[in-house]
C-alpha cells in the first residue's frame, strides 16, 4: 500500500531549502575546498561552521540507454576541476510521500550521485565515516533531503555521506532477458548494486576527504534500514563495512524478498502493460512513460529479489548461517510504526471489531494472536490493533534482524525503542494542513479510514532527532525536550560510529543485547533508560503463524 506520511506538499513548501553558495570564492578558498578523487578533482563549498560539503559527486556512470537495468558502470575520469556545489538529480520517482522535501534539481535516470560532508582539513585525518541510505519504500527518497543533512554529524567529527540509488522499476525490475544477458545470470537489485558501488567508491576515495576507509558505518531508515541489512548480507558488500545502524526495517521480515523466477514474471507482466515485447523495446521507452506506468492500478511492486548474485540465497538464510558481515549493529524501531486502521480498516476500534479483524487475518490461530494482543476496552483495542499493525509492518523484521545477528554475527548488538512522539505542528503548518492528523499515516486511498491521532513515535519520526536535524523541519514546534532527545540520540549514534559502542560520558548506560531472554532495550525518550525486552513472545508468535 502506498502511503503519504505526515502532511501535504503544501505545508512542506515552507520548509527550508539550502541554496548553493552564489558568492564568488577567492583562489585560496577554492583551493581549500578542493579534493582529488580517483576520477578527478572536485571543488565543493564550506559552511559557516567550517564543514566542507561536496554535493552531486558521481560514483558510477549514468544508468541510461544501454546501461538501463545493468550493474552500475565505472565513472569516466575528468581532468578539469569538477564543481560539486549542488545536489545531483534524484532517482526517477512519483510524488508519493508528503514528508519528503528535496533540495535536488528534479528527477532523472542520471541519478547515481553522492554527497559528502567532512570536518577534515586535510586528507591525513582518518576520521570515522557514516554512509547513509534514505528511506521511501524503494520507490522514493533522495540524499538531498534536509532530514539526512550531514553537517550536524560532521561537526561531531564524522565524515558523512548520503547516496542516491535507483528506485522502483529502474532499480528493481527483473526480466528473463535481463537474466539471460547478465554474466551473473541474475537481474533486478540494481538499486542495491548501486549502494554497493557507492561503498566501493568510499573505500577508494574517502581518505581524500579525511575519512578512514577501515571505519565505515552504514546506516539508514525504513527502506534505508532494509538496505543496511541487505549490504550486510551480500558477499559483494559485507567486507566494505565496519559497523551498521538500522532504523525500522530489515529483509528478515514477514514479507521476504521475491524469488527471481517470480520477479522475472512480474517484469514480463509489466512489460506487456507498456506494450514492450522485448528488452530492447523496454530500453527504448522514455523513462517518464515507464515511471507513469508504475503508478497505475494493478502495476507490480518492484523491490528486493533473491537473485542468486547479490543474494546467493535469502537474507534470512545468510544471517542464520552466520555468513553476513560480522560487525557491531545498532538497531531499533519506533513505538507506533503503523496505525490501528491497517488492521481494523474502516471499523471503529472495539474489542469486537479487533477480534473480527484478527479472525479474518489469522483464522484458526486467531485465539493465540488475541491472547498476545489482549483487548477488553476500546482503548485497549486501539492499542492492540496499533501494536499488531506495527509488528506486522516493520517491528517483527527489525527484531528478527537484531535477534539473529546477535546469535550468529559474533559482535555486539545494541537495541533501542524510540518512543518520543512528535510535538504539535507550528501554527502556520496547522493552518496549512487543516483536516490532517499531524504525525499520522495518510493513505492515498480516498476510501481509506481516517487514521487516529498518533499516540507514539510514528514511522520515520526519529530521523531528524538521530541525525541532529530538527531545525531543518519547520513543520513541528520543537521544544527543549525534543532537542534533549535529539542530543541524546545523536550522541549515541556518533559514539557508535566512532567506537562501535554507543556508550559515552554523560549518557545512560546502553547494554548490549545479543539475543535470548534477559535482553535489555534502550528506550529513547525524554527520560532515556534501559528496559527489559517486553514483547519477545509476540514476535515469536508472528513467526510461527507466518510459517504455517
Amino acid at each position: 500500500m502506498k502511503t503519504l506520511l505526515v502532511i501535504s506538499f503544501l505545508a512542506l513548501q515552507l520548509a527550508p531549502v539550502a541554496m548553493a553558495q552564489t558568492s564568488k570564492p577567492t583562489a585560496a578558498s577554492s583551493a581549500t575546498n578542493r579534493v582529488q578523487t580517483a576520477n578527478g578533482p572536485l571543488e565543493g563549498t564550506a559552511a559557516p561552521s567550517g564543514i566542507r560539503m561536496f554535493k552531486g559527486v558521481p560514483y558510477a556512470a549514468p544508468p541510461v540507454g544501454e546501461f538501463r537495468w545493468r550493474e552500475p558502470q565505472p565513472v569516466k575520469n575528468w581532468t578539469a576541476v569538477r564543481q560539486a556545489k549542488q545536489f545531483g538529480p534524484r532517482a526517477m520517482q512519483l510524488p508519493l510521500f508528503g514528508d519528503m522535501n528535496f533540495r535536488s534539481d528534479g528527477v532523472s535516470e542520471d541519478c547515481l550521485y553522492l554527497n559528502v560532508w567532512t570536518p577534515a582539513k586535510t586528507s591525513k585525518e582518518r576520521l570515522p565515516v557514516l554512509v547513509y541510505f534514505y528511506g521511501g519504500g524503494f520507490v522514493a527518497g533522495d540524499g538531498s533531503e534536509p532530514r539526512y543533512d550531514g553537517e550536524s554529524l560532521a561537526r561531531r567529527g564524522i565524515v558523512t555521506v548520503t547516496v542516491n540509488y535507483r528506485l522502483g522499476v529502474f532499480g528493481f525490475m527483473a526480466h528473463p532477458e535481463l537474466t539471460k544477458e547478465s554474466t551473473q545470470h541474475a537481474s533486478g537489485n540494481y538499486g542495491l548494486l548501486d549502494q554497493s558501488a557507492a561503498l566501493r567508491w568510499v573505500q577508494q576515495n574517502i581518505a581524500a576527504f579525511g575519512g578512514d576507509p577501515k571505519k565505515v558505518t552504514i546506516g539508514g531508515e525504513s527502506a534505508g534500514s532494509y538496505s543496511v541489512s541487505a549490504q550486510m548480507a551480500s558477499p559483494l558488500s559485507k567486507g566494505l563495512i565496519a559497523g551498521a545502524i538500522g532504523e525500522s526495517g530489515s529483509l528478515l521480515s514477514l514479507q521476504p524478498p521475491t524469488a527471481l523466477a517470480q520477479a522475472e514474471q512480474n517484469g514480463v507482466s509489466f512489460a506487456s502493460t507498456v506494450g514492450a515485447t522485448s528488452l530492447a523495446a523496454l530500453r527504448a521507452l522514455p523513462a517518464t512513460q515507464l515511471l507513469e506506468a508504475t503508478g497505475k492500478p494493478g502495476a507490480p511492486r518492484f523491490s528486493t529479489i533473491v537473485d542468486g548474485y547479490f543474494f546467493p540465497k535469502s537474507p534470512a538464510e545468510i544471517f542464520a548461517a552466520g555468513q553476513q558481515a560480522h560487525v557491531p549493529l545498532l538497531v531499533g524501531w519506533n513505538s507506533q510504526e503503523m496505525n490501528a486502521g491497517a488492521v481494523l480498516g474502516k471499523e471503529k476500534p472495539t474489542p469486537e471489531t479487533f477480534a473480527q479483524a484478527v479472525q479474518k487475518l489469522y483464522g484458526p490461530q486467531a485465539n493465540d494472536v488475541l491472547k498476545a494482543y489482549p483487548a477488553t476496552t476500546e482503548a485497549e483495542a486501539e492499542q492492540a490493533a496499533t501494536d499488531l499493525a506495527s509488528d506486522r509492518f516493520i517491528a517483527y523484521g527489525t527484531w528478527k534482524w537484531a535477534e539473529v545477528h546477535g546469535q550468529t554475527g559474533g559482535k555486539p548488538v545494541y537495541r533501542y525503542l524510540y518512543a518520543r512522539p512528535r510535538p504539535a505542528m507550528t501554527p502556520e503548518m496547522g493552518n496549512a494542513t487543516a483536516g490532517l492528523a499531524g504525525g499520522v499515516v495518510k493513505s492515498t486511498d480516498p476510501n481509506a479510514p481516517k487514521a487516529p491521532l498518533a499516540r507514539g513515535a510514528v514511522h520515520s519520526a526519529e530521523i531528524e532527532y538521530a541525525l541532529g536535524n530538527l531545525a531543518t523541519n519547520k513543520v513541528y514546534a520543537w521544544t527543549p525536550d525534543d532537542y534533549k532527545v535529539s542530543e541524546t540520540m545523536q550522541s549515541y549514534f556518533a559514539n557508535f560510529i566512532k567506537t562501535s559502542n554507543p556508550n559515552g560520558s554523560g549518557l545512560p548506560q546502553w547494554p548490549a543485547a545479543n539475543g535470548g531472554n534477559g535482553v535489555q532495550v534502550m528506550r529513547l525518550d525524554v527520560t532515556t533508560r534501559a528496559e527489559p525486552e517486553l514483547n519477545r513472545a509476540r514476535y515469536l508468535l508472528l513467526e510461527q503463524t507466518a510459517a504455517k
